[in-house]
């Protein structure tokens, strides 16, 4: 009696992912990524860029919040955050690992930084902070396929 081997069989397409080869599904999520953090480091550099130069663009709701920073501040924040993201995510589709991990951290500061600056422009903000949490995993979840 002859055994069939686990790859000959029809169901070993969804079986475990240890010992896989890269998929293009990983490698197409850490592309993502990267095109995502250019984007929003692109659109937090023009954050910043509005709040420097046109203050009155955004409107200030005063409350108790843990940080009081002008908005000028806000805004050289956003820009120079916003171009160390566009550059880092340029990085990510080399597929260095340190790469991955540099906007994994930049994410998450970026993340805090659209947190804080609820005050000023909430809808804005809550979606890059949604879309900050999408590029965290992204990186961590499919930059190990592509690396191996």
């Amino acid at each position: 009696m002859v055994v069939p081997s686990q790859r000959d069989h029809p169901m070993a397409e969804h079986g475990p992912t240890i010992g896989r080869e890269v998929t293009s599904d990983g490698w197409g999520m850490v592309v993502f990524a990267g095109v995502m953090m250019v984007m929003l480091g692109i659109f937090h550099a023009l954050t910043g860029l509005t709040a420097i130069l046109k203050d009155k663009f955004f409107v200030f709701t005063p409350t108790n919040y843990l940080i009081s920073v002008d908005l000028t501040g806000w805004g050289w924040i956003h820009l120079i955050g916003g171009a160390v993201v566009a550059v880092a995510g340029f990085f990510v589709f080399s597929g260095a690992v340190w790469a991955r991990a540099v906007g994994i951290v930049l994410a998450a500061l970026s993340a805090i930084a659209n947190f804080l600056f609820i005050p000023y422009y909430p809808f804005w903000s809550l979606l890059m902070v949604a879309l900050d949490v999408f590029v965290i995993w992204a990186l961590a979840r499919h930059g190990r396929q592509v690396a191996a």
